[in-house]
């Protein structure tokens, strides 16, 4: 399993809707390569000062083929750019360790 996290930061300037419709679009594209949403909210608690989302994205994707294969897509390329003139998107992605349990 791969997980791609995401703490993104809105920017107010350039207004929500972008980032809204980026959201709607993003999804079905998202599911199509096997991804899997498995947190999308902004009930946030942060333990950091410095580290402060509006929005935490987590999605679970069978492996990272298929996890770099959504994000390098024509689909995803067409509407990326919603997403980037409208927030501070901050991605992590990680791959689990199959040799090691909890």
């Amino acid at each position: 399993m791969c997980y791609f996290i995401v703490d993104t930061y809105i920017d107010a300037t350039n207004g929500k809707q972008s980032y809204t419709d980026y959201i709607e679009e993003v999804k079905p594209i998202v599911e199509s390569y096997g991804g899997e949403y498995l947190v999308r909210s902004e009930k946030i608690v942060s333990l950091h000062h410095k580290r402060n989302p509006q929005r935490v994205i987590v999605i679970r994707f069978p492996n990272r083929q298929q996890l770099d294969k959504c994000f390098a897509s024509k689909e995803y390329k067409t509407i990326k750019n919603k997403r980037e003139v409208s927030v501070d998107a901050r991605a992590l992605i990680v791959e689990e360790n199959e040799n090691t349990s909890i």
